[in-house]
């Protein structure tokens, strides 16, 4: 992974955005002190309730005897399951992240899941790791699986296939020769590309030796600091899965057990946009354009929003259905989302949100306009700033002021530009204008 550039900021800018949010709650404590506990609390709470559940679970897995004495434990199939996939997560938080782990891993998993042969492919390095007897053309197979996201299990020849992923990216493949694992080979996929990511992320940990600026460090620290997050909340989604896999769980446990899966999954999406976020920060973007169909675009990121507009009808109006523009998608949605998570936690309940692209001679015009509290003309210019909030919702809806300033960045680097307008009558109203002939690097 490269790390992106940053230039010099304010002292006000360099302050992380946790502590900005910790110091309304707990005034008077060191920002530091605050930042540990809060990270403390996400990651070690849910892990204490799987242990419980794992405790609880053991205890109740008690046969009686004929004579109406309680016999040994004896593990059934799944237990022996959930058991082995513990074992695998524990060995593999013993690993050193500054070495490759791929010899390990498939070690690992041979000798604790007892099967033949196992294979791993690790795209970033381009290597093979395997355990056990396998055949020569071994990396083109492994290349196929990631290529094609192959998942699959065959009975007949006791291959096991899965792509390792990290979110939607492939980041490399497995196959497994034995007895097929099913969901069993989903979580050690898992747990393999986590481990694969955490060294990933160390490696490239090392190169804040190089960085010359305060805000480069701070960028590759954020960075991360997003990828170790990542690293225990797929580990505690792996383990609630292994509880899951032992069935006969009561109905409090399944609950508990649903419930981590939740807060997980939202802990996995706000450290994805955290690491959005850091990205698109940087005093450098390098956009990629492509031919991008608007329309289709526009559908994603309403869908992406869907619950902040459960109460807000939305109207997508596009004079041209086929307009398409070259530029940076990623950028645009990044842009986009902003605008529209805006109209929803600002606009009235109720009330429309009208999402527009309109082709001109040299650039397409977007806008999203929506009926709320309208912004002081004084405001137009600088809540686009990096953490300027306007006075007429401030005190209404929470935020931090830094999605604007991120839209604009990414208006910017493509060579546009990004302008509100707002009235108590007819609403407000953002809007960003793209170039139809895409723009080279822009330094911010």
């Amino acid at each position: 992974m490269s790390f992106s550039e940053l230039a010099g900021a304010t002292r006000r800018e360099r302050t992380p955005l946790m502590t900005l949010l910790l110091q309304d709650c707990a005034p008077g404590v060191h920002p530091a002190w605050l930042e540990f506990l809060l990270i403390a609390g996400l990651l070690i709470l849910p892990s204490l309730l799987i242990v419980l559940l794992v405790s609880g679970r053991l205890e109740q897995v008690v046969y009686i005897a004929p004579e109406g004495r309680p016999s040994a434990p004896i593990a059934s199939a799944n237990q022996v399951e959930g058991e082995r996939l513990c074992a695998f997560i524990r060995e593999t938080t013993k690993l050193d992240p500054n070495r490759k782990p791929g010899h390990q891993l498939a070690g690992l998993v041979r000798s604790i899941f007892e099967v033949e042969s196992v294979a791993i492919f690790d795209v970033d390095l381009h290597e093979v790791y395997r355990a056990g007897e396998w055949f020569d053309d071994l990396p083109d197979v492994l290349q196929n699986i990631c290529i094609f996201e192959t998942v699959s299990d065959d009975p007949e020849t006791g291959l096991s296939r899965r792509v390792l992923r990290m979110g939607d990216l492939p980041i490399g493949a497995m196959v497994m020769r034995g007895e097929t694992l099913g969901r069993m080979a989903t979580a050690i996929a898992s747990i393999v590309a986590i481990t694969f990511d955490r060294y990933h992320a160390f490696a490239n940990e090392s190169r804040t030796e190089s960085a010359r600026q305060a805000e480069q460090l701070r960028t590759t620290v954020l960075d991360s600091l997003a990828h170790a997050y990542k690293t225990p909340l797929t580990v505690i989604g792996a383990a609630s899965e292994g509880i899951g896999a032992m069935g006969k769980l009561s109905a409090a446990q399944a609950g508990l057990v649903t419930l981590i899966d939740e807060q997980a999954a939202l802990l996995g999406r706000l450290t994805t946009r955290l690491l959005k976020t850091a990205r698109l920060q940087s005093s450098e973007m390098i956009p990629h354009p492509e031919k991008v169909a608007v329309a289709p675009l526009i559908e994603d990121v309403v869908a992406s929003l869907r619950d902040q507009l459960a109460d807000m009808p939305v109207k997508i109006d596009l004079p041209q259905e086929d307009l398409s523009i070259r530029c940076d998608r990623t950028l645009l949605v990044a842009l986009l989302t902003q605008y529209v998570d805006n109209a929803a936690k600002y606009g009235i309940a109720g009330t429309p949100v009208t999402i527009q692209a309109v082709e001109h001679t040299t650039e397409v015009i977007f806008s999203v306009h929506s009926v709320g509290p309208a912004i002081p003309s004084a405001d137009f210019d600088r809540i686009f700033d990096r953490y300027y909030r306007s006075s007429a919702a401030s005190n209404r809806v929470p935020g931090t002021g830094i999605g604007l300033s991120v839209a604009k960045r990414t208006a910017q680097a493509q060579g546009g530009q990004v302008w509100v307008t707002s009235d108590r009558d007819e609403g407000t109203t953002f809007f960003a204008s793209l170039p139809t002939v895409p723009q080279g690097v822009v330094r911010l």
